[in-house]
């Protein structure tokens, strides 16, 4: 195998471990046995290190081994306070400019996240789900925009993997309306509908965002002190 081919294959190998928190944020990155497992020198894997860092997928320090790139509360509040602004953004730029072949990948995308639903396990859906959205990024063509978009990409599919535990609810329920409005998305952007691709993108994001909130601030919590939370009737 060429060294180029490793060198795709690694850094496809760390993005989707970092994804499915397979590596933990903060974690240290071991060059050395890198280099070994993919065959490759230590120049490559550092193009790899600083390509991923670039994207958010890891930070380089200094005098010190790359890590993961943290998950800490503060990422949380930015997370909840940017993504909003963000998706809605990425999709109503992604209606104006979609291509024919993107549309395309972005419904074999879609094809996708319906199997993994079916069959798949949390990590096959977030996977699924984050090329969905990546492939969404790439319609939206904003030099501008992607950094941002990236790293939220890779920290929304971490706190979903990490937060993401229906509460009184039905999980397959919910999997299927976030399929139903990717189909939305999907065609909001194929008609070229900004407004609509912009509306979705609100009600998709509130999605994830009410079932990680039930996660992060249960029911419980919301009592006054002294007093003890109603049992939930069947």
């Amino acid at each position: 195998m060429a060294p180029k081919t490793r060198k795709t294959d690694l850094a496809d190998w760390l993005k989707r471990q970092i994804l499915t928190l397979q590596l933990a944020p903060g974690s240290d990155l071991d060059e050395t046995q890198l280099c070994d497992s993919f065959g490759l020198s230590r120049t490559p894997v550092r193009e790899v290190f600083r390509d991923l860092d670039g994207l958010g997928y890891v930070q380089i320090r200094e005098q010190r081994s790359p890590k993961v790139s943290d998950l800490s509360h503060v990422t949380l509040r930015n997370f909840f306070l940017a993504a909003p602004m963000i998706y809605g953004a990425v999709l109503r730029l992604a209606a104006g400019n979609a291509r024919p072949d993107q549309i395309t990948a972005l419904k074999a995308a879609q094809d996708d996240f319906r199997a993994a639903l079916q069959s798949g396990s949390a990590e096959d859906r977030t996977l699924a789900n984050y090329r969905f959205h990546e492939i969404t990024g790439e319609m939206a063509g904003s030099v501008y925009l992607m950094p941002s978009f990236h790293r939220l990409l890779i920290d929304h599919a971490r706190i979903g993997m990490t937060f993401y535990r229906p509460q009184g609810s039905d999980p397959a329920m919910d999997m299927g309306l976030a399929s139903d409005q990717h189909d939305q998305i999907i065609a909001a952007i194929e008609a070229g509908d900004a407004a609509t691709a912009a509306r979705l993108a609100d009600d998709h994001w509130a999605l994830s965002r009410d079932q990680i909130s039930l996660f992060l601030m249960p029911e419980a919590l919301d009592q006054p002190l002294g007093q003890m939370p109603q049992p939930r009737t069947a």
